[in-house]
């Protein structure tokens, strides 16, 4: 909620107004006629009233009745902004895999998911404007999250995905189905630009489409790949058979055909910058746009000064009837 005044300066026609009363009510006052006493010490001992006590409650009631005037004759107005988007943004599925051998701990200090899942969340937090989408795949694809832009509820389902096998799916890693179901995700996007992030650490050995088959599905439908390798540097020591078994060849050959590009991560700091850096790659091209709309407050400020008018004004002729008047 915003407030403020449309005509400020009005508010001196009801200050000056209020200044000539003064002066009249004041120069009126020296010529009233008063009783007259040779020693007020008389009334002392008169009982005090209701009357005394509150015989500053009209004069407090015009006071407020003046101050609502003068707010009201500076147009108070109140409003809400409404954020208008122009363009469009990016709409984005990460795609990422969660079989048996993503578990190996050579990313330091953690595993290699929750190394994916901490660049992931990352890169999340950096978005603004652009829907974002969930893919998890091992031995089949599953969508998890489709384009959202509440990234809260995307960050949750992120943070709590774990190793296939030890929430009871079967290990595999189908690469081809993984980017599938993320390309059927944004299949029907009007989004001027459409990206898939796919992360993996293995070939693809499951599934029923493989990798460069749907690499050609996905440019038929306007869509980028950029593919993220986890591969394991030598010096760890890790049997390259079963724990290292990438097939870059076919991730560089699915980025290339999307016009995507492929990066290498050897280690926590690597995956960090490549989304980094794929971060830089797609932003949003949108123009925010603030639009206020106005609502008239005088009704308010004016009623209330009116009612208090007529309350003082009341007062004056009935209980707090001063004579002569």
């Amino acid at each position: 909620m915003i407030f403020r005044f449309a005509q400020p300066l009005a508010a001196l026609i009801p200050i000056v107004i209020a200044l000539l009363w003064w002066f009249r009510t004041r120069r009126t006052s020296r010529n009233t006629p008063t009783f007259q006493f040779s020693d007020i010490r008389l009334l002392d001992e008169l009982p005090t009233s209701y009357k005394i006590r509150f015989r500053w409650f009209p004069d407090f009631c015009r006071c407020i009745a003046w101050f609502c005037l003068v707010i009201a004759f500076a147009r108070p107005q109140s409003g809400q902004g409404q954020q208008i988007l122009r363009g469009q943004g990016v709409d984005i599925v990460l795609a990422f895999d969660i079989s048996g051998s993503m578990s190996e701990t050579d990313y330091a200090p953690q595993n290699r998911l929750e190394a994916a899942k901490n660049a992931m969340l990352t890169f999340i937090q950096s978005r603004e404007y652009d829907r974002l989408g969930l893919v998890v795949f091992a031995r089949d694809a599953f969508q998890l999250v489709p384009p959202t832009l509440d990234y809260n509820a995307l960050e949750r389902s992120l943070s709590n995905t774990q190793i296939a096998t030890s929430i009871g799916l079967a290990d595999g890693t189908a690469i081809g189905q993984g980017i599938a179901s993320a390309a059927n995700m944004l299949r029907s996007s009007t989004a001027a630009t459409k990206v898939i992030i796919l992360l993996t650490d293995g070939a693809n050995n499951a599934g029923d489409i493989g990798p460069l088959t749907a690499a050609q599905v996905v440019t038929a439908l306007g869509i980028r790949v950029y593919s993220v390798g986890m591969v394991t540097s030598p010096s760890v020591g890790i049997d390259a058979n079963q724990s290292n078994a990438i097939d870059e060849e076919v991730l560089k050959s699915v980025a290339e055909i999307t016009q995507g590009q492929y990066f290498p991560a050897y280690n926590l700091a690597d995956l960090q910058e490549i989304y980094s850096l794929i971060d830089s790659l797609e932003r949003s091209d949108v123009e925010k746009i603030i639009v206020i709309r106005w609502q008239e407050q005088f009704a308010i400020f004016g009623g209330a000064a009116l009612i208090l008018l007529l309350i003082e004004r009341a007062l004056r002729i009935t209980i707090f009837q001063v004579i002569p008047s």
